[in-house]
C-alpha cells in the first residue's frame, strides 16, 4: 500500500531566510503524524506547503502516489485546520457542518442522515440550531472538525487546533479526534509545540529544528532521541509527584 503522503527534498525560503532545508516525510494511511518544534521553525510553513497554501521553492509532494506540488489547494482533497473554527457566522451549526456536502450536491436526504449522524457523534445534539457566537471555544471547534470530516478528506492537517482551548476542553477534544480518527480512517498531521499533546496525538512524531526535520518511526524511538526533549520533560514533572 502506497502511503497517503510523500514529500521529497522539499525547501522553501522568505528572502534570505531558510525556512525548510530538504525536507523528506513519509505519513502511511490511515496514521497521524505530529509535527513538533519550536515557534518559527518551519512546522507550519511545511503544513501549508503540503496544503497548497504556500508554495515550495523545491522538491515534490504526492498524494496518494500523485503529484500535487503545483496543484491548487481545492483539487488536493486535503483539509487545514487552523487554530480558530473559522465557522460561518450566518450558518447554524446543521448547516455548518453541512456546507461541504453542500457544495458537491449531495442528495437531501443523505446530506441530512450524515449531518444528523455527525452531529450526534460530535455531542451536540442540544446545539444543532445554534448560531456559531452561542457556542463556546471547544463547541466551535468540534463543529469546524465535523465540518471538516464529513466530506471524507484524504488528508486533515492540523494547525495547533486546540491550541487556543482551556486544559480541559483541550484534553476533550484530543479524545474526542484520536475516536474520530479511529472511526473514520483518518490520515493526517498535526502541528503542536506541546510535547505531551504530541505523544498524546499521533501515531508517529516528526520534529523540526532550524528547518530541518527528523521523523521518528514510533514514540518510543522518539522517547529515546536525545535530542527530543521528552525525557527533560518527563523529569521536570517528576518533580511535582
Amino acid at each position: 500500500m502506497k502511503p497517503i503522503l510523500n514529500i521529497q527534498d522539499v525547501s522553501k525560503s522568505f528572502g534570505k531566510e531558510q525556512i525548510l532545508s530538504h525536507i523528506d516525510l513519509t505519513l502511511e494511511q490511515n496514521t497521524v503524524l505530529s509535527l513538533v518544534g519550536s515557534s518559527g521553525s518551519g512546522k507550519t510553513t511545511l503544513l501549508k506547503i503540503i496544503a497548497g497554501l504556500e508554495t515550495q521553492d523545491s522538491g515534490t509532494i504526492y498524494l496518494h502516489g500523485e503529484e500535487v506540488s503545483n496543484m491548487k489547494p481545492q483539487h488536493r482533497n486535503s483539509i487545514y485546520l487552523y487554530q480558530e473554527a473559522l465557522l460561518f457566522p450566518h450558518l447554524n451549526v446543521f448547516e455548518n457542518i453541512a456546507f461541504g456536502l453542500r457544495l458537491r450536491k449531495t442528495p437531501e436526504a443523505l446530506l441530512k442522515q450524515k449531518v444528523t449522524e455527525m452531529v450526534s457523534f460530535l455531542g451536540m445534539e442540544t446545539h444543532a440550531t445554534k448560531m456559531s457566537h452561542q457556542l463556546s471555544g471547544g463547541q466551535r471547534q468540534r463543529v469546524s472538525f465535523g465540518r471538516a470530516m464529513i466530506i471524507e478528506p484524504s488528508l486533515l492537517l492540523l494547525d495547533e487546533p486546540f491550541g487556543a482551548l482551556d486544559s480541559v476542553t483541550r484534553e476533550k477534544m484530543q479524545v474526542l479526534f484520536k475516536d474520530l480518527a479511529k472511526q473514520m480512517q483518518i490520515s493526517a498531521v498535526f502541528v503542536t509545540h506541546d510535547l505531551k499533546e504530541a505523544i498524546v496525538m499521533g501515531d508517529s512524531i516528526g520534529k523540526i529544528t532550524k528547518g530541518e526535520l527528523t521523523q521518528f518511526s514510533d514514540l518510543k524511538s522518539f522517547y529515546n532521541d536525545k535530542d527530543s526533549g521528552i525525557k527533560k520533560e518527563v523529569e521536570f514533572w517528576k518533580q511535582f509527584n
